[in-house]
């Protein structure tokens, strides 16, 4: 149901302003005293008639909107707003459109890009038939929405601002109309963006496989190319024809891949347009959608803010519930406990895996993990993904000016080199690390992910 305000116009403001002046120079001439009360005499009437006409006689229109029902994170979107007379009444003297679109979306007018609202909508189109044919007599008003943030949205209704015809007073209409849909990562950017990408996705849309590692049946014999590992090279062969010769093995397939991300305060730093756990959720799904392309099943886990398990699943096929199930996970600044997160992974599994952890890790981690990663490094491979800090390393990369910059660079240098220390001990004690910045995620998680399968190492 509609509902309507009536609020003063800007000529009613300025009449009122007018007659206060006036007022004031009654006291002093009864010239100004007789001028005073002729206007008021015809001001008045003006102003009742010009109140009854907005309310009693003026059309109020109908609204609909057209947009999509899916977006994606950071890609601008197109909303239609169609604007109709709804009877016979007369038309308005302005009208200005609002469209109320939700906290998290910027609205972007076309073509400038500026703020869409509140629109200028012409009156007097409305007097002309639209293409929709004679009787079609409508204006559509066209906008952009850009998302900045993952999840559900609703847009909960539209607001006509209506101008009486001698400007003194002004009736919103609010129309009650609702849209609602999600906001999923913008995966096709992602896609383009990831520079291993191209090379995976062309091999694995061969039936037959062939990568370099350790596999299950033997395919032949090539020469050395730089990555392979010591392991697959074939001695014999290598003495025969005078050059490095690797024995080559098909890819094994049908294996196991668990992510789990950190939702807490450890990612919840913000870079860029997003979060680092944005760029941790992004690059875990690319790198999903390669495992799946590859054959091996994919599983997603969830700890700190919210914790979400979705179970094992395999085949291209089930990227979309995957995206369903995680396009509307956030993190938060609360508390996470890793030690949790992989003690959850171990009671879950019931075959060897390869888990991805994500998170920031520090430290104080390599004494709160040592009590589990011994158990999860004899049933599974771990990768301990860990996202660069920019401002430590700016801090300890600058040149200080006075004692308290070089107090400040110092706890920075020792901070990072302490972090570095503990991913050297777990490289020596056979768990995988990767240290990264957030833009360079997805990129980094698939070469990774390539050189353990090219390895046989799962």
């Amino acid at each position: 149901m509609r509902k309507a305000l009536v609020t003063p116009g800007p000529v009613l403001f300025c009449a009122a302003l007018g007659f206060l002046f006036l007022g004031a120079g009654a006291f002093f001439s009864e010239t100004s005293s007789l001028v005073c009360l002729l206007a008021g005499m015809i001001a008045l009437p003006l102003i009742i008639l010009d109140l009854l006409a907005l309310l009693l006689l003026t059309d109020r229109s109908r609204v609909e909107r057209s947009m999509a029902g899916v977006l994606a994170l950071g890609v601008k979107s197109p909303v239609t707003l169609t604007i109709r007379r709804g009877g016979g009444g007369l038309l308005p003297g302005g009208l200005r459109l609002f469209d109320l679109y939700p906290d998290g979306m910027e609205a972007l007018s076309l073509p400038a890009g500026g703020d869409a609202f509140p629109a200028k909508i012409s009156v007097s189109a409305l007097r002309e038939p639209a293409a929709g044919g004679p009787g079609d007599k409508a204006v559509r008003f066209t906008y952009e929405v850009l998302p900045l943030e993952r999840g559900n949205w609703e847009f909960p209704e539209t607001q006509l601002m209506l101008r009486s015809f001698l400007g003194c007073w002004r009736l919103k209409v609010i129309h009650p109309l609702v849209s609602r849909g999600r906001t999923f990562p913008d995966f096709k950017k992602l896609a383009r963006g990831a520079g291993n990408l191209k090379a995976a996705l062309e091999r694995s849309e061969t039936g037959g496989v062939r990568k370099r590692g350790q596999g299950m049946e033997f395919m032949g014999l090539r020469e050395y190319q730089k990555g392979d590992s010591v392991k697959a090279i074939d001695w014999r062969a290598t003495g025969r024809r005078g050059r490095v010769i690797v024995r080559e093995y098909e890819e094994e397939r049908d294996q196991q891949i668990l992510f789990l991300l950190d939702s807490g305060y450890r990612l919840h730093r913000r870079e860029g347009a997003g979060t680092q756990f944005d760029s941790a959720l992004e690059g875990a799904t690319l790198l999903s959608w390669v495992a799946l392309k590859r054959g091996d099943s994919v599983a997603f886990g969830s700890f700190g803010a919210e914790e979400r398990w979705l179970p094992p699943r395999k085949g291209i096929g089930a990227l979309p519930g995957i995206m369903r199930g995680l396009y509307d996970l956030k993190s938060e600044s609360v508390p996470s406990s890793l030690f949790s997160a992989l003690e959850g992974a171990l009671t879950r599994l019931k075959r060897r895996s390869l888990i991805i952890m994500i998170s920031n890790f520090r430290e104080e981690d390599g004494e709160s993990l040592s009590w589990i990663i011994g158990n999860v490094r004899r049933r599974h491979l771990l990768l301990l993904v860990s996202l660069r800090e920019t401002e430590a390393e700016a801090i300890a990369a600058r040149n200080p000016a006075g004692k308290d910059e070089e107090l400040e660079t110092a706890a920075a240098r020792a901070y990072l080199a302490a972090r570095k220390k503990l991913y050297t001990i777990w490289e020596h004690s056979g768990i995988l690390t990767l240290e990264c910045s957030a833009a360079n995620l997805s990129p980094a998680l698939i070469g990774r992910y390539l050189e353990i399968k090219r390895g046989g190492l799962l």
